[in-house]
Order: structure tokens, then C-alpha cells, then sequence
């Protein structure tokens, strides 16, 4: 089924110069990429990106990383476009994401983990009107 989700790729790999790496991922596998856009996310817009961690004692540590830099925000469309962008950007911890994964390839910390994306076609709604809402 042809469906879409999102990907940001974190400041940790815009500062690293991983977003062409990291593009060309989901380009070899056969996703369009109809959306591509670098920002810079307000504390506000992070807040809301990630809210369902809000009561978590990481959940300053992940609005204060995800703002410390630009990130570039991708629109991915292809066949189960959300499903297999969840396996290819593997576990948050890099320790276990596998080799050949984009976080087990390039990732350097839990919290400095290159790349983020919503876990269902729900949530990349949801997200997609946190980030690109006016």
C-alpha cells in the first residue's frame, strides 16, 4: 500500500554533514520524497512534536536537543512508507540498532540518534500539523 510519513534528521547529523547519507537511504530503497525542507523548531513546535514523552525526565533533554540546531524535515511516499521507515531507522539506542540500520550506521548516543519518525500513520499526522502548521 502507498502511504507517506516523515522523517527529521536531527541537529546531531545536520552538524555531521549525514543528510545527503541519510536522504539517499530511503532514494536506493525506491521512495519519492515530495517534501524536503531544513527549519530550525521552536521550543513550542518540539513541546507538541513530543508531548507523549512530556512526563518522562528525558523529555527536557529531547526538546532542548531537538532545538539546538537545524533539522531537515522529508515527506517519504512509497509502498508501507511508515513500516519500513521504522525498520530502516532501526531501535533509538544505537547500542541496539543493528548494522545497516541508519541509527546502528551512524548514530553516537541515545539522545544524539540522527533521525526521528513517527511509529504510525496516525502519529505522522499528527506530527506532520506540529511541523508544518502556521
Amino acid at each position: 500500500m502507498t502511504d507517506r510519513t516523515m522523517i527529521i534528521i536531527k541537529p546531531d547529523a545536520v552538524k555531521r554533514g549525514l543528510i545527503g547519507k541519510v536522504i539517499s537511504r530511503f532514494e536506493d530503497k525506491g521512495f519519492e520524497i515530495p517534501k524536503l525542507e531544513m527549519m530550525r523548531l521552536s521550543e513550542k513546535r518540539a513541546k507538541m512534536l513530543y508531548a507523549v514523552h512530556a512526563s518522562k525526565p528525558f523529555f527536557k533533554d529531547l526538546v532542548s536537543f531537538i532545538t539546538s540546531g537545524p533539522v531537515v524535515v522529508a515527506i517519504i511516499e512509497g509502498q508501507d512508507a511508515c513500516e519500513a521507515t521504522r525498520r530502516m531507522i532501526g531501535p533509538t539506542d544505537p547500542k541496539k540498532a543493528p548494522k545497516g540500520t541508519i541509527r546502528g550506521d551512524f548514530a553516537t548516543s541515545i539522545t544524539e540518534n540522527v533521525i526521528h519518525a513517527p511509529d504510525s500513520p496516525e502519529n505522522f499526522l499528527k506530527e506532520y500539523k506540529v511541523i508544518f502548521s502556521s
